[in-house]
């Protein structure tokens, strides 16, 4: 019925497409739905919103979205917050202002955690997270005990929220809490970055002059649960990812230097990391497994590759056929052309659907020559895919 339903022909479906199928009509057998006559609607509902997702593909490339404006979007507040200072003290006005919030997030992940192992992850989180505070590597270890302490929420809910990417590896929607920071020592800025306020490592950041990198989610079964065990038990040889892209920022005197850093350093969990330099040719997305670098997709200009895209998928391999957000953004780039590639040009791009989307939280513009990191709050309106 996916190639060729009441006349609507699709594109022939895949042996990745399958399984994804087979998981999602798997998932109903294990919740105790029947895949029969009586339960066919669950079938056609996958089919229509499979439907929805590649007519969200069809929208035009956007225009003259930038500078945003309208409701749908938001600033960013920044902060700075000061190397030098004791750690326990650098995010105390952050979490002062967006006390309130955190507590709200903090509770969210929780619930979310109850889901797991029959709730026992919420035991986990009580009781043993606390302890593992101590065994992160400084600063982070005090620089958290110092939030928790400013903000009044138990030290290991405060942990986890830290530990969410490794935890989870899920984009999370936490708008109340991005913010933008200044990070400075000897009042001279070091790197900027936007962050979610509570959370020390970094997902989105700059060295002007230097680099510019973010980080992706890559889905996979090895994934953070795994990471997070062994270090547990003590086998502690790998880098929380959100702690090695601070520490790159913060140490990183060059793009090359931060490409070896992400590249070889052993994760806990597998990421993408997408890094821009301030050379001809430098740019590049590091395909991360926890222990390796399956791939490092560079620019080429000998071959036509003057840009290079990340949606959460292997750029070998096909994206899900109900979350290709990678050929309406190919198509989009390639209508704007490299002769006229700008900020204003790429936030267009961000700004179509299915790219933009319901788990988009905010669109980052960062240009390395000029130091300048612009974040905006966003929305998707209706119709709009939910990722």
């Amino acid at each position: 019925i996916f190639r060729n339903l009441r006349g609507k022909t699709m594109k022939p479906t895949s042996v990745h497409d399958i399984f994804i199928i087979s998981f999602f009509v798997f998932s109903h057998l294990v919740r105790g739905v029947r895949i029969n006559a009586a339960s066919a609607p669950d079938c056609f509902t996958l089919y229509c919103f499979t439907q929805y997702c590649l007519y969200l593909q069809l929208e035009d490339c956007r225009s003259g979205m930038y500078p945003p404006k309208g409701p749908t979007y938001g600033n960013v507040t920044w902060y700075t917050v000061n190397l030098d200072l004791p750690p326990s003290e650098r995010w105390t006005q952050v979490i002062k202002d967006k006390n309130t919030e955190l507590i709200t997030m903090v509770r969210t992940i929780k619930d979310m955690a109850k889901g797991f192992f029959n709730g026992k992850l919420v035991n986990l989180v009580d009781e043993e997270l606390p302890l593992i505070v101590d065994t992160l590597p400084q600063p982070f270890n005090e620089e958290i005990k110092g939030i928790a302490a400013v903000s009044g929420i138990p030290l290991g809910e405060i942990t986890l929220f830290n530990i969410f990417y490794e935890v989870f590896t899920v984009c999370t929607s936490v708008v109340p809490l991005v913010v933008n920071v200044n990070f400075q020592r000897g009042n001279k800025t070091v790197f900027k970055s936007t962050n979610f306020a509570g959370y020390v490592g970094i997902l989105t950041g700059i060295r002007p002059g230097e680099f510019s990198l973010t980080v992706n989610e890559r889905f996979s079964v090895d994934g953070g649960y795994v990471g997070i065990l062994e270090w547990i038990l003590g086998w502690r040889d790998g880098m929380w990812m959100g702690f090695l892209t601070r520490k790159v920022l913060e140490n990183a005197t060059s793009y090359e230097d931060a490409k070896n850093q992400l590249s070889q350093t052993e994760l806990l969990a597998p990421a993408y990391f997408i890094l821009g330099g301030n050379g001809t040719g430098q740019g590049c997305v590091i395909t991360r497994t926890r222990i390796n670098t399956l791939d490092i997709w560079e620019l080429d200009m000998k071959l036509g590759r003057w840009y290079v895209l990340e949606t959460n998928y292997d750029h070998w391999e096909k994206p899900m056929i109900f979350d290709d957000r990678r050929t309406p953004a190919m198509k989009c780039m390639n209508q704007v052309t490299q002769a006229n590639i700008s900020l204003a040009s790429i936030y267009d791009v961000l700004s179509t659907k299915p790219v933009l989307n319901k788990l988009t939280t905010y669109t980052s513009l960062m240009d390395v020559s000029a130091g300048t990191l612009e974040s905006y709050i966003r929305d998707c309106p209706n119709p709009c895919t939910p990722w």
